[in-house]
C-alpha cells in the first residue's frame, strides 16, 4: 500500500527528468563506465571503490522511534532517532539527490517466496549501487515489474554528508531506518553493504509477524533433497561453505524459514573475495563475470586481472553477483525444511574444536551467543580479530529481542527434528598469530561427515572445558585435529586460553535472564572455579 510519503518521494524523485528505471545490466555497465565510477575488469566484472568506508558503519545505524515500532529492542544495536529528526534530513537528502544530474531507480523483491516477498524499490546516486542492488536482490519478470508496487524505498546518497551538530547523527554517515514510514535512509558511506543489510534489517523485522523465523544463513540442498542450513557472522565461511559441488545452492546469507520451509531473501551472492582463488572455490571464483560487481579489488595494472591476494584498500574485498552466475542452484530459491543446522564460528583463540554435535540445549545456547571474532575489514575500525557475541548470529540486523527469533529456532528444530554442530572455521595450533587457519579442505569433509549422517551416532569425547561433544574420527581429517589442544606445542597455554574464552561466554550469557536452567547449563563447563 502506497503512504503519503512514499507518493512524496515518487513526486519529488522518481520525477526527476533523468533517472533511470530499471536498466538491464549492460546498460548499467555502460553507464558505470561512462561515468568514470568503476573500472572493467577482465573477467568483465565491474571493479569499483569505496573510499575510507570499506564496511558497515553500525555505530551510525538508527531505527526512528514511533508508534510503529514500539516492540523494538532498543539499546546499542537499535539507536532511536526521533521523526523530526528523520524528517529533516530526508528532506535535504531529497533535495540534494533532485539536483543531480541523473538518478537511478531499481524495483524488485526480497523474499523468493511469493507469499512473503517484500516489494521494494531502490533509489541512487551511483549506477553502481543500482546495479549492486539489482544483482542482490530479486529482479522482477516483465509481468511482475507492470505490476509491482513498492512497499519499502532506500534511498541511496553517498556523497551527501551529514553534519552532526546539526543533523543529529553520530557522524558524516546515516543509515535510518522509519518502519512507519518503509523508508530507509542511507548517506556519506561508498560501501553498498549498507544497502543489502538495510533491507535485511527490515525483514528481520516484519517476518516474525507473518510466522517466518529471518536468518543469517547460507542454505543448500543434497541430492536427496536434505536441506542444510550454514549460520554465521562475515568471514566465518557461509558462502565458501554452501558453494558446494556436490550440492544445489539455495542461497548464501539470507534466509526466511516458513511454515512451508525456506526460501533466500536474496537473488543473488555477496562473496568475500579476500585471498580467492579457483583450486579452492572454483564455483565462486568463476562466478565473478560479467555483470558482477568487485568491491575494493585491487586490480593488475596491465592485465585487469582482479589481484585477490592484494588487502591494500581492506581485508573486506567482496563481490556481488546474481544467484544464476553459479553452476547448482535452486530455482526460484524454495526448499523444504532442514534436516542439518551448522553454527559456524571463526573463533581467533584457537581453542574450540573445529567440529561438534550439539544437543538441543547447547543449541539454543549457542544461537543466543552468537560467539565468533569479528574479522579484519567487516567493519570500520577491526583491523585485528575481535571476539564477539552476536545474537542469533546475526545480532545487528536483529530489531527485535535475540529471545524473538530464538524461541522461534527452537520450536522449528523440535518440530522438524533438525541436527545441529558447532562448526569452527578459525584458528588451531595456537590463537591467531601463533597458530593457523584450520584447513578448508578438513572443514569441508567434516560438513560433509554432518551434511550425511556420518556424525549422529560416531563416538564422540566431552571437552573439558566448553562441555562440547567432540567426535573422534571423521574421514579425510587427521584425528588430532578435531581435539584442539593435542594441535598446541603449548598445552597449559591452551588451557588460560580455553578457560578466558569459557569466562566470556559465561559473562556475555548472563544479560539472558529468562533463559531456563537447562539452557544456562549447556555452556561451558569451566565457570572459573578450579
Amino acid at each position: 500500500m502506497k503512504t503519503k510519503e512514499d507518493t512524496m518521494i515518487t513526486s519529488d524523485l522518481l520525477t526527476h527528468p533523468h533517472i533511470k528505471t530499471n536498466l538491464v545490466v549492460s546498460q548499467l555497465v555502460e553507464v558505470i563506465l561512462s561515468r568514470e565510477e568503476g573500472t572493467l575488469s577482465a573477467t568483465g566484472a565491474v571493479s569499483a571503490h569505496t573510499g575510507k568506508y570499506t564496511g558497515r558503519s553500525p555505530d551510525d545505524k538508527y531505527i526512528v522511534h514511533d508508534e510503529t515500532s514500539d516492540d523494538v529492542d532498543w539499546g546499542k544495536v537499535n539507536q532511536s532517532i526521533d521523526e523530526a529528526t528523520f524528517d529533516h534530513l530526508l528532506e535535504k537528502v531529497t533535495t540534494y539527490l533532485r539536483n543531480k544530474n541523473e538518478l537511478f531507480h531499481f524495483r524488485g523483491f526480497a523474499g523468493a517466496d511469493e507469499n512473503f516477498r517484500l516489494p521494494l524499490q531502490v533509489i541512487t546516486e551511483y549506477a553502481w549501487h543500482n546495479l549492486f542492488a539489482r544483482q542482490l536482490f530479486i529482479t522482477p519478470t516483465e509481468k511482475e515489474l507492470a505490476e509491482h508496487q513498492s512497499q519499502f524505498t532506500v534511498i541511496s546518497a553517498p556523497t551527501f554528508k551529514a553534519d552532526p551538530e546539526t543533523d543529529g547523527t553520530n557522524s558524516e554517515v546515516f543509515v535510518f531506518i522509519s518502519f512507519k514510514k518503509r523508508i530507509v535512509l542511507i548517506g556519506g558511506t561508498e560501501y553498498a553493504g549498507e544497502i543489502k543489510k538495510s533491507i535485511f534489517s527490515v525483514m528481520n523485522y516484519l517476518l516474525p509477524k507473518s510466522d517466518v523465523l529471518p536468518m543469517h544463513c547460507s542454505a543448500n540442498i543434497g541430492h536427496e533433497g536434505d536441506v542444510a542450513l550454514f549460520f554465521g557472522l562475515s568471514g566465518t565461511g557461509k558462502t565458501t561453505l554452501s558453494a558446494d559441488p556436490n550440492r544445489r545452492l539455495v542461497g548464501d546469507d539470507e534466509h526466511g524459514w516458513s511454515p512451508n520451509g525456506v526460501f533466500n531473501i536474496e537473488g543473488g551472492c555477496y562473496a568475500k573475495c579476500i585471498n580467492l582463488s579457483e583450486k579452492k572455490e572454483p564455483q565462486i571464483y568463476n562466478a565473478i563475470r560479467f555483470g558482477s560487481v568487485l568491491e575494493n579489488v585491487i586490480l593488475d595494472d596491465a592485465s585487469r586481472h582482479p589481484d585477490y591476494d592484494d588487502t591494500s584498500l581492506t581485508e573486506n574485498t567482496r563481490a556481488a553477483y546474481p544467484l544464476e552466475n553459479m553452476e547448482n542452484i535452486v530455482k526460484p530459491s524454495v526448499a523444504g525444511h532442514p534436516n542439518t543446522i551448522i553454527f559456524l564460528t571463526a573463533d581467533a583463540s584457537g581453542t574450540l574444536p573445529p567440529i561438534s554435535r550439539l544437543s538441543k540445549e547447547q543449541a539454543m545456547y549457542h544461537f543466543l551467543s552468537g560467539y565468533t571474532s569479528k574479522l579484519a575489514g567487516t567493519e570500520r575500525g577491526v583491523t585485528q580479530p575481535q571476539a564477539t557475541f552476536s545474537s542469533c548470529f546475526g545480532s545487528p540486523f536483529l530489531p527485535l529481542a535475540p529471545s524473538t527469533y530464538a524461541e522461534m529456532l527452537g520450536e522449528k528444530v523440535d518440530q522438524h527434528d533438525a541436527n545441529v554442530f558447532l562448526v569452527n572455521t578459525g584458528w588451531t595450533g595456537g590463537s591467531y598469530g601463533t597458530g593457523e587457519r584450520i584447513s578448508l579442505a578438513y572443514t569441508r569433509a567434516m560438513v560433509r561427515a554432518a551434511l550425511e549422517g556420518e556424525l549422529n551416532t560416531v563416538e564422540t569425547v566431552q571437552d573439558s572445558i566448553f562441555g562440547l561433544n567432540i567426535p573422534t574420527h571423521i574421514a579425510g581429517v587427521p584425528d588430532d585435529i578435531l581435539v584442539p589442544m593435542n594441535t598446541w606445542s603449548d598445552q597449559e597455554a591452551y588451557k588460560q586460553e580455553a578457560k578466558a574464552l569459557a569466562m566470556k561466554f559465561h559473562d556475555n550469557f548472563s544479560k539472558f535472564q529468562h533463559a531456563s536452567e537447562a539452557i544456562r547449563q549447556a555452556g561451558p563447563i569451566y565457570t572459573g572455579n578450579e
